[in-house]
C-alpha cells in the first residue's frame, strides 16, 4: 500500500451518479448496479450513500443501510487508480460509524472469495467469515464469503467512554 491519500467524504448527490456508475462498471462484473439503483439511494433516509473525493475527482463510494439493529455494507468501490491508498478504508470507517450512530449492533456483507484486498480491509475492521454462498457470483462463477462484524463496543471501551 502506498501513502494514504487525503480524501473528502460527503453524501452522494445526483450530480455524482455518472462517476459512481463509471467506478461501479470498472469494479464489478456480476452484474454492476444500474444508474437507477444508485438514483434511488440519493436522499434516501434508509441508506447511507457516501462518496470520496480527492481534489475535484470522485474516486469511490459506499452504500450501506440499517434494518432494525443490523446493518449491511451493500456496495463499496474505489476507482482502480486510487486503490491501495486508504480510500476504501476511509469509506468503510465512515459507513461503520454511521451504522453505530444508527443503533446497529452488527454489520454484514459479502465479498468474492478471491478478492483478497477487500477481505484484508474488512478483516482489519473486525469482520469475520460466518458463511459462504456457493456459486453466488456468475461472471466469473465464484463463491461469496459472508462476513459479520460486531459493532457493539467492548466492555473496556464502554467503561472508558462513561468515565
Amino acid at each position: 500500500m502506498t501513502k494514504p491519500v487525503r480524501v473528502t467524504l460527503r453524501p452522494a448527490v445526483s450530480e455524482d451518479l455518472d462517476a459512481v456508475v463509471a467506478i461501479e462498471r470498472q469494479s464489478f462484473t456480476d452484474p454492476p448496479w444500474s444508474r437507477a439503483s444508485f438514483t434511488a439511494l440519493v436522499d434516501s433516509p434508509r441508506a447511507f450513500f457516501t462518496v470520496a473525493c480527492s481534489a475535484a475527482a470522485l474516486i469511490g463510494y459506499v452504500v450501506s443501510w440499517l434494518v432494525g439493529d443490523e446493518a449491511e455494507v451493500a456496495n463499496l468501490a474505489v476507482a482502480p487508480e486510487w486503490r491501495g491508498q486508504g480510500v476504501g478504508a476511509a469509506l468503510l470507517d465512515a459507513a461503520l460509524a454511521e451504522m453505530r450512530r444508527g443503533g446497529a449492533h452488527v454489520a454484514h456483507l459479502e465479498v468474492r472469495d478471491s478478492n483478497l484486498p477487500a477481505r484484508a480491509l474488512y478483516g482489519s475492521r473486525g469482520f469475520t467469515p460466518v458463511g459462504r454462498r456457493r456459486r453466488y457470483y456468475q461472471a466469473p462463477v465464484e463463491d461469496a464469503v459472508l462476513l459479520r462484524c460486531d459493532l457493539r463496543p467492548i466492555d473496556g471501551a464502554e467503561r472508558q467512554s462513561e468515565a
